[in-house]
């Protein structure tokens, strides 16, 4: 199990914004760096239908996940490991 940070505002680094109509490519994209039951972090700006799309995408995935803000600190989305 690893710790995988992932910077949604990666996802579309070559574009001005993101684009709704390339949302498949971006949920592919962080699925693949997650891997499987890794606790995943994730951060950096991004719209909120982009984080919740791959969060859902996630659950099933990642043993746990957490949103990480400087504001926050983190917070558990969802939390499957054992203990």
């Amino acid at each position: 199990m690893q710790e995988i940070i992932i910077d949604v505002s990666e996802l579309y680094k070559n574009e001005n914004s993101a684009k709704l109509s390339m949302l498949d490519d971006y949920v592919a994209e962080a699925v693949s760096w997650a891997g499987n039951g890794n606790d995943v972090i994730l951060t950096g700006a991004g719209p909120i239908w982009l984080y919740l799309k791959i969060a859902h995408a996630l659950h099933g995935k990642a043993r746990r996940l957490l949103y990480r803000s400087p504001v926050t600190g983190d917070v558990v989305i969802f939390d499957h490991s054992p203990y």
